[in-house]
């Protein structure tokens, strides 16, 4: 396959080892989300109604806003999951690729329960927000149901002019898979396993069916020999989705400086000198020397701002009478980290390597271990919460 899409229900917490994966392996990742979307409105804790809704992000506009919705989703949509409506998916529709779903589409479940009149008007509110980019989506487990919503849509695809798509509902990767996942589904529903009307992959006949599994270009191209153009248009899509590049500058909640000092960089330099008039009486020139070194590679690797961030709730903490760790880890070689009071430990005088905490020629984010006591961590943890906001912690 050249291509393969990461659906999970209402969640991308997987998406970033999915995308680095795909890569390894020279294979396409196609990054998206199955959202749950309730018919009422997000704040509605009354109605446990909801449906699912595949979206795809077409480009990297499309990703901010599957991030913004799944966001939104746990932060302002939870009620026993996390759910979005339709006004905050118009608002987020940019960059997007949609399509009919699965049985527990509201397309879908619409057809089955109301009719389909009743669903056509669904079917045009979407094909309105996403134009080109929504899609019909055939599956075929050999369900009733679904031949039923099949018939009706191959229908509406022919009368709308809107492209089909053949899919597969994925929830393990082999045919033989099926027994361990049916087990795993009782697990999480805290079922028993012999409960036959328990949330069950069952076929007809409500026995466990073994059809949800990632099947082969192969077995699709039999599955769906009567409609090869929702073959062709599956690969459409892969086609239409940019390659989109999850790696981004580390982003740092801002630290103000006082009005006197033109930037971060220099209101450390600042609290690192007045610390080493403390810490080393008369600042020796191998210790200047040092310091000069460290604040060198800091300014230019960029992470003024995260010392400063640092040695500011360490320094709080100790304000605040929270016990503070003397520092442990790499961080331990850096004579600014003891200067500032972010550690406790001269790296000088047990000749420790700045280099092992921050080096130029390996680029990556310094890390910092920081130990606070029992009873004082919390009083840390709101004080950031605090300074910062919440969204930023």
């Amino acid at each position: 396959m050249p291509a393969i899409a990461i659906t999970d229900h209402g969640n991308m917490f997987g998406v970033p080892q999915f995308v680095n994966e795909a890569q390894k392996k020279g294979v396409k990742p196609i990054i998206g989300c199955e959202f749950y979307v309730t018919p009422t409105v997000m704040s509605d804790r009354e109605n446990k109604q909801r449906f699912h809704q595949v979206l795809l992000a077409k480009n990297m506009t499309g990703y901010k806003n599957l991030v913004k919705l799944t966001s939104l989703g746990f932060i302002d949509g939870l009620y026993y999951k996390p759910r979005i409506d339709k006004t905050i998916l118009k608002d987020h529709s940019e960059g997007l690729i949609a399509t009919t779903c699965c049985l527990a589409s509201e397309v879908n479940q619409t057809i089955l329960k109301s009719g389909e009149q009743e669903a056509r008007k669904l079917f045009e509110w979407y094909l309105n927000v996403f134009g080109q980019d929504y899609y019909i989506e055939l599956q075929r487990h050999g369900l009733h149901d679904q031949q039923v919503c099949n018939e009706v849509l191959v229908r509406w695809a022919k009368e709308y002019n809107v492209k089909m798509i053949c899919t597969n509902d994925s929830h393990y990767v082999d045919r033989q898979d099926s027994e361990a996942h049916d087990i795993l589904l009782a697990l999480q529903t805290n079922a028993d396993i012999n409960d036959k009307s328990r949330f069950r992959f069952t076929d007809d006949n409500n026995e466990l069916s073994s059809e949800f599994y990632l099947k082969t270009p192969d077995e699709m191209a039999v599955l769906f020999k009567d409609l090869p153009e929702a073959l062709d248009n599956t690969s459409e899509i892969v086609d239409k989705v940019d390659t989109i590049e999850l790696k981004s500058d580390l982003l740092l909640p801002h630290y103000a400086v006082p009005q006197e000092y033109s930037g971060m960089d220099e209101y450390l330099r600042f609290l690192t000198y007045e610390g080493a008039k403390r810490k080393y009486p008369g600042i020796p020139l191998e210790v200047a020397e040092r310091i000069e070194m460290e604040l060198a590679i800091i300014q230019k690797m960029g992470f003024a701002g995260y010392f400063l961030i640092v040695q500011g709730f360490t320094t709080e903490a100790r304000n605040r009478g929270v016990f503070v760790g003397p520092g442990r880890g790499s961080a331990a070689g850096s004579v600014v980290a003891y200067c500032t009071g972010i550690i406790n430990i001269d790296p000088l005088k047990y000749g420790l390597l700045f280099e092992r905490f921050l080096n130029p020629e390996r680029v990556s984010p310094p890390d910092i271990d920081i130990d606070f006591d029992d009873a004082g961590r919390q009083t840390v943890i709101d004080y950031v919460v605090e300074k910062y906001g919440r969204n930023n912690v």
